[in-house]
C-alpha cells in the first residue's frame, strides 16, 4: 500500500541540516504551521517555501526523539480550544529565521471554534526521520507555549520518581544534615572543663563530676588545662556566680573561689522608758525592721505615752517567717541537677 500520509525535510531545510551537522552546529526549531491547503489532502513536496494556505502558526510544544526509533524526531504543538474554525491538512516546521525546514499532510480535521457550540483542545504531531536527530533542537517561548495532559502527567512521574530517589538517599545517609550537629556529637562541640547541667546521678563516658575530687592530670590533660590544681570545683548544692572581674559589684573575688551564704543587715532601733521601781520597761517608739504592738488590742501598733502607767502586756518582736517563707539557708527558687564536665 502506497503511503498517503508522511512527512519530508524541504529542501532548505535538508541543507541547513547538513550543514549545521557539518559545523557541529544545531538547527532550531522554533514554530509549528498548520493549514487547510485550499480544501485538498496536499502531497508534501521538497521544494515549498510555506504551506499552500496556512491558517494558523505558533511556537512549538516539544520537540523530542521518538521512543521507538532513534532517527526520528516528534515536533508538537498545541491548539487551544479558544482558537479554531478551519480544517487541518498540511503541517510544517519552522526554523529561528523563519524558514520551512519540513512539510507534511495528516488526516484532514476540523478544529471547532467555542462559538460554533463545540470547542476542543487539538494536539498536532509530525514525525520526522532525519539524518542526525542531534543536530535538530527546539527553542521556545515558555510563556506562550501550552502542555498537554500527557507532557504534565509524564513530568509529573519524573518530578515524583526523583523527589522519591532524593528522599530514599536522604534517609539512607549517615549524616542528611551535616549543617545540624548530631546528638551524638553534642558532646564534641562543648569545650573540655565547662560546667554542664545533667539530670541523672552518674555522669557519661568522658564526663567527670564536679564533687570537688581530685582527677588524674595525666590522663586528662585538656581539663588539667583548665583546672590545673587537679581538682575540681565542688558545684554539689551550690549556685554558679558570674565572676566580677572589675565589676565591682561582688569585689575581692578569684575564679574558682566560694562564697558562703549571707544576707544584707536588717536593722532596727527601741525607744523605751522603765516604769516606776519595779523595773518594768515600756516601748515608746520604734525604728527600721521593729514595730509596737499591743497584745490586748489586736496588735494595734500605738507607742505607750510615758505618763501612763501599763496595764497590759507591751512589747516587740521581730519574726520573718510571719510574711516569707524561712529556712537554714538563703536560695531562690531552683531544681536539682548535677554538674559534670568534659574531661576530654
Amino acid at each position: 500500500m502506497t503511503t498517503k500520509y508522511f512527512a519530508i525535510l524541504t529542501n532548505l531545510g535538508a541543507a541547513k541540516l547538513a550543514n549545521a551537522t557539518a559545523l557541529g552546529r544545531q538547527l532550531k526549531l522554533t514554530q509549528m504551521a498548520v493549514g487547510d491547503a485550499n480544501g485538498a489532502l496536499p502531497t508534501p513536496d521538497a521544494a515549498q517555501t510555506a504551506l499552500i494556505n496556512q491558517k494558523r502558526i505558533a511556537p512549538l510544544n516539544t520537540l523530542t526523539l521518538d521512543p521507538g526509533n532513534a532517527s526520528q524526531i516528534i515536533a508538537e504543538q498545541v491548539i487551544p480550544e479558544t482558537e479554531g474554525g478551519f480544517w487541518i491538512r498540511e503541517i510544517g516546521l519552522y526554523d529561528d529565521e523563519g524558514s520551512l525546514v519540513a512539510v507534511a499532510n495528516c488526516p484532514e480535521t476540523y478544529k471547532p471554534q467555542m462559538q460554533e457550540g463545540s470547542g476542543r483542545t487539538q494536539i498536532v504531531r509530525m514525525l520526522l526521520a532525519v539524518s542526525s536527530p542531534s543536530s535538530v533542537t527546539l527553542t521556545i517561548d515558555p510563556a506562550v507555549v501550552l502542555a498537554t495532559r500527557k507532557y504534565v502527567d509524564d513530568k509529573v512521574i519524573e518530578v515524583k520518581a526523583y523527589t522519591d530517589s532524593l528522599l530514599a538517599n536522604h534517609l539512607a545517609a549517615a549524616n542528611p544534615h551535616p549543617q545540624y550537629v548530631k546528638v551524638a556529637d553534642i558532646a564534641y562541640y562543648t569545650p573540655i572543663g565547662v560546667p554542664v547541667p545533667y539530670p541523672a546521678a552518674m555522669p557519661p563516658d568522658g564526663w567527670l563530676l564536679c564533687n570537688g575530687a581530685a582527677f588524674d592530670k595525666a590522663t586528662w590533660p585538656g581539663l588539667a588545662a583548665v583546672y590545673p590544681s587537679g581538682v575540681l570545683p565542688d558545684l554539689r548544692g551550690e549556685f554558679i556566680r558570674g565572676w566580677d572581674n572589675g565589676r565591682k559589684v561582688d569585689t575581692d573575688r578569684v575564679l574558682l573561689s566560694a562564697q558562703g551564704d549571707a544576707i544584707r543587715n536588717i536593722t532596727g532601733s527601741i525607744i523605751a522608758y522603765q516604769s516606776g521601781s519595779n523595773g518594768v520597761v515600756i516601748p515608746t517608739g520604734v525604728s527600721g525592721a521593729l514595730a509596737t504592738f499591743n497584745s490586748g488590742t489586736n496588735n494595734t501598733i500605738t507607742p505607750v505615752p510615758q505618763s501612763v502607767s501599763p496595764t497590759t502586756n507591751y512589747g516587740v518582736r521581730f519574726d520573718a517567717s510571719l510574711v516569707v517563707p524561712t529556712s537554714t539557708e538563703n536560695r531562690p527558687r531552683n531544681i536539682a541537677f548535677n554538674y559534670i564536665v568534659r574531661a576530654a
